[in-house]
């Protein structure tokens, strides 16, 4: 569902290099995380805004306030929770602010089971019904592993991400997408090239 995630990947990288050495340097999770862990240091939790997600390493970078950026990682169990809905890391965005619950492993790195959306960046760049808009176009590419689908319109291509709150048919809708495919639908535009669904038509 998110555009950042093509740059992502060398991002990642180079930001968990980055807390590794961070790790190195201070020789504690609790030092590298604010200082919000528990005594023992083996887990707490991590707030900031998402910085990249890189699917292919199951690595997410979190920005914490003080402007520390943390690398974690996550599987299949990890499960990421926005208005008392349950999603896949994949859902999340560049710039959500997020909670994470997070906890050391054996090899000096970071994971997390549970991260809470706390604000969606989505409902902060103009996704409100007066900003709704027909589009219609015909489908590009598909990626359904992140909830994108890019299109050409009258006005150029433009990159159409699912939201958090998709309607069961217009997941089904998009489920079914295939190249070349004429679509119709509402969407909010979130810059020039960026649109959020909001439903199929």
């Amino acid at each position: 569902m998110t555009s950042y995630q093509r740059v992502a990947r060398g991002g990642a990288a180079a930001v968990l290099l980055f807390a590794t050495a961070a790790c190195a340097n201070t020789g504690g999770l609790g030092e590298i995380l604010g200082g919000v862990l528990g005594g023992n240091q083996q887990s707490g939790q991590v707030t900031g805004s998402v910085r990249s997600l890189d699917t292919r390493s199951q690595q997410i970078a979190i920005q914490q306030s003080n402007g520390q950026t943390v690398a974690l990682e996550y599987d299949s169990r990890t499960q990421v929770v926005y208005q008392n809905q349950t999603y896949p890391v994949n859902s999340l965005e560049y710039g959500d602010q997020v909670t994470a619950r997070v906890s050391s492993t054996n090899n000096n790195s970071y994971y997390t089971d549970y991260i809470q959306v706390d604000q969606s960046v989505s409902n902060n760049n103009g996704g409100t019904s007066g900003n709704v808009q027909s589009i219609q176009g015909s489908v590009r590419q598909v990626d359904y592993n992140n909830g994108l689908f890019t299109m050409n319109t009258y006005n150029g291509m433009v990159t159409v991400s699912m939201p958090y709150n998709a309607r069961r048919q217009d997941v089904t809708t998009f489920q079914n997408l295939r190249n070349g495919d004429n679509v119709r639908l509402y969407g909010v535009y979130l810059n020039n090239t960026r649109v959020e669904l909001r439903q199929f038509y």
